[in-house]
């Protein structure tokens, strides 16, 4: 691995970037790097200014580019016990620790490299960066940099989303849809709570209901055996209702996913989740008229698709190792927005693995960046005149 990729994953690293924080400190950081060699910077805010995605490009900008993307944001160490210090890159045994390693700014700092050393050359078609901010609460931050992106006149040939994959191609991932719904019922003493509506029961009715979506989509709905779960799946990861044991509660929220197989439509399966939620409204009216339940979408992302055989995946076929494979994950990318937005095609491929995110003590072996080095510096070669 080249002791410049090294310095730069270092500096990345060293920024406190989890979801909660600014970003701001890092993205000026790249920016005034790329602006060493002469290459200029988008730089997209989000409301608040706090935190930005970034565009940049180098090489002939009246041709679609080759756009390496990957998020600045990680999720928190803090709760976590961590061997070596998380916000600093320890090389230790072929590996590099601390948070963010794999996930993503050893790709980052590829990525990078990469574009330093294309402002020294000529290129044929241009070699493209994009940073993006909260992509570990949902992929919110790269929609505003999308919507600057939507209308440039040129798209992208290709897109290459740079999160962990052991190097391997990564063609398809599930999509994602957060909701929380507010089930309501009349409160009361609890001796008398026959005569009242639970919303905690009035919220038990309608996980039963989630459940037995889950059953239909797993017998009737999308099928595809190149994921580990191969239909789409529903889970409730959070439930709070309740103020008092000698209480009725009048109020229960609950937060449930959809993970979606891009076949399934969420759109539709929202409808069917609130016409089912009616009916148990409709019954639990019978005890009082307050009932409700009430169903909010906090967020959505889509899934990807990609085939195998278009000419962007065999292009970049020819950079990647004998062995890389090619599959499908069940973990969420942006590259489904940069698809929607932009129609792109989009490849996930990047150093690292999954295994290795989120935990304490997160890593990246020396091997998955330098086999990431090698990649990146022969696609650069390809688009060399």
């Amino acid at each position: 691995m080249k002791p410049r990729v090294l310095d730069i994953l270092k500096r990345l690293m060293a920024f406190d970037t989890v979801s909660s924080e600014s970003n701001m400190a890092l993205i000026e950081y790249v920016r005034d790097l790329l602006s060493s060699k002469g290459i200029e910077s988008l730089i997209v805010e989000d409301e608040t200014g706090k935190k930005a995605n970034l565009f940049a490009s180098t090489g002939p900008r009246e041709l679609p580019g080759i756009l390496l993307s990957g998020h600045t944001d990680v999720v928190p160490a803090a709760g976590q016990v961590w061997t070596f210090p998380a916000f600093q890159a320890t090389v230790r045994e072929g590996k590099i620790y601390g948070r963010g390693s794999c996930d993503m700014k050893g790709f980052i700092a590829l990525a990078i490299d990469a574009m330093l050393d294309a402002a020294d050359c000529s290129l044929s078609r241009p070699l493209q960066l994009a940073l993006s901010h909260d992509e570990e609460i949902g992929c919110v931050g790269v929609r505003r940099l999308l919507d600057v992106l939507h209308l440039a006149p040129v798209r992208p040939f290709l897109c290459l989303i740079g999160e962990p994959t052991r190097m391997q191609f990564v063609l398809g991932h599930k999509g994602k849809g957060s909701y929380r719904t507010y089930c309501r019922g009349l409160e009361a003493h609890s001796s008398l709570a026959p005569l009242s509506l639970n919303a905690i029961h009035l919220a038990c009715d309608f996980i039963g209901a989630l459940r037995q979506s889950q059953q239909q989509l797993q017998e009737q709905g999308a099928q595809d055996a190149d994921y580990d779960v191969p239909y789409s799946t529903v889970h409730v990861g959070k439930i709070v209702g309740g103020k008092a044991l000698n209480i009725v509660p009048n109020l229960c929220t609950l937060d449930f996913e959809v993970r979606n197989l891009p076949a399934d439509d969420l759109d539709r399966f929202l409808e069917q989740m609130r016409e089912r939620a009616q009916v148990i409204v409709g019954e639990a009216k019978r005890l009082s008229s307050v009932a409700d339940i009430e169903i909010e979408t906090l967020n959505v992302y889509p899934g990807l698709d990609t085939h195998p055989s278009i000419e962007a995946v065999r292009f970049l076929q020819n950079f990647a190792a004998p062995d890389t494979g090619i599959g499908k994950v069940s973990f969420g990318t942006e590259g489904g927005l940069f698809k929607q937005r932009l129609d792109v095609p989009v490849v996930v491929c990047g150093p690292g693995s999954i295994e290795q995110a989120h935990k304490p003590d997160e890593f990246v072996e020396i091997s998955q960046m330098e086999a990431g080095e090698q990649f990146l510096q022969g696609l650069l070669g390809s688009l060399k005149l």
